[in-house]
């Protein structure tokens, strides 16, 4: 099977104020010792996952490099990467190459650098065409600048484009969602990725929420219902213009589903390299359903070589993996798959769960599938508790 490769580039131009990823503003002087390093670790990959004890192959259908701004870096170091990915794997000819970047990045040696490198697919990180919202967050972009960066890839002849949007940004209202929403649709995008404001510990706007200030705009979030109801109001939106939703926060037209994100959701290998950077292969052995392997999300450690974490995937976390990544798709979950990968048993197991999800109004069924109904999408974290049993799973029959 082909596997996919993620590289990650943690490096912004500023750090937003809701973000919660293991990225940040860093000085330029560390962008070559990264790069240097994610380079040595691409080489070593066949090493590394026979040290992990994953079986890995060098046929690639999907690469993304996400961050992070990847456009951040200087378009040699940019380049390098590519040229190390593809003198190691053998990259499909038809493979899907993303790069995700933020508007105002994409100068033309920059688009001149995706072209030679073979990125065929952008993802930008818009969050908002309403001026003053992005500003609120610490975007740099304005609307404009996003227009013209469509603009300009498409001329390149990149026309898979995905538009990242919020829901819940401070100062957002109904109305300047609905304008985030209709600049959305005019611009043409086929991938449209819509999510709902994360409030938690691990970024600056939402540790403000939770302890009830002011700072970063946090009095004026709006509420769950307002959010809840972006995100339905995006959901039927999108739909009406041909891009219907598939996945929980993800959009596409026809033929423009993210390939390598789709590999997460349906459990297929992938490798990834950099700065918390997760991998997930095979097992070598048939004793055990896989492994996964994640570097630090420290930008020092990881430039200092610092080892990987391995967790080997058990039948029981393969079970609870896929319950709960294929309930993200909106085609959901086969549980006569499930049963001939598991057993018999692990049916009849989380049968009565699913009926009581179904009474709730949380899922809904069709012959042996099962999936979230809309208002399973707003509460599914909750639903894929559920399904997290693993000391209660069976082991199917040999």
């Amino acid at each position: 099977m082909s596997s996919g490769i993620y590289i990650s580039v943690p490096f912004c131009r500023t750090k937003c104020s809701y973000c919660n990823f293991a990225s940040d503003v860093f000085s330029r002087v560390v962008f070559e010792r990264y790069v240097d390093r994610v380079c040595q670790q691409i080489a070593a990959w066949r090493q590394t996952a026979m040290e992990m004890g994953g079986r890995a192959e060098p046929e690639v259908d999907s690469v993304y490099l996400g961050g992070g701004t990847p456009t951040v870096l200087d378009v040699d170091q940019l380049h390098r990467i590519f040229t190390a990915i593809r003198a190691e794997f053998h990259v499909q000819a038809d493979a899907e190459v993303t790069v995700e970047c933020a508007p105002g990045t994409l100068t033309p040696e920059m688009r001149e650098t995706l072209l030679r490198s073979g990125v065929n697919r952008v993802s930008l990180g818009v969050q908002s065409f309403v001026d003053g919202e992005a500003a609120a967050v610490g975007r740099l972009h304005k609307r404009a600048t996003v227009v013209d960066d469509i603009e300009h890839l498409r001329a390149d002849g990149i026309t898979n484009i995905n538009i990242d949007l919020i829901a819940g940004l401070p100062h957002q209202t109904a109305a300047s969602w609905d304008q985030s929403l209709a600049e959305t649709i005019a611009a043409g995008a086929p991938h449209v990725s819509i999510y709902m404001l994360e409030v938690d510990e691990d970024s600056r706007l939402g540790r403000e929420l939770i302890a009830g200030g002011t700072r970063y705009h946090a009095h004026f979030v709006p509420d769950e219902e307002a959010i809840a109801d972006f995100y339905i109001a995006a959901s039927e939106k999108l739909e009406a213009a041909g891009v219907p939703q598939y996945e929980i926060s993800n959009f596409a037209r026809e033929g423009f589903r993210s390939r390598h994100n789709l590999k997460y959701w349906t459990r297929q290998p992938y490798l990834g390299f950099g700065v918390d950077a997760h991998s997930m292969l095979p097992f070598a052995s048939a004793d055990k359903e896989g492994v996964r392997f994640a570097g630090t999300d420290s930008l020092e450690k990881y430039v200092a070589g610092s080892p990987l974490q391995r967790t080997v995937v058990s039948q029981a976390t393969a079970l609870e993996e896929s319950f709960f990544l294929g309930l993200r798709l909106n085609e959901g979950v086969d549980f006569h798959k499930i049963a001939l990968s598991f057993g018999r048993g692990v049916v009849e197991l989380f049968e009565p769960r699913v009926f009581e999800l179904i009474d709730q109004g949380l899922l809904e069924r069709s012959g042996n599938r099962i999936r979230l109904t809309p208002r399973g999408r707003l509460l599914s974290n909750e639903i894929f508790q559920v399904f997290l049993t693993s000391t209660e799973a069976p082991a199917p029959p040999l």
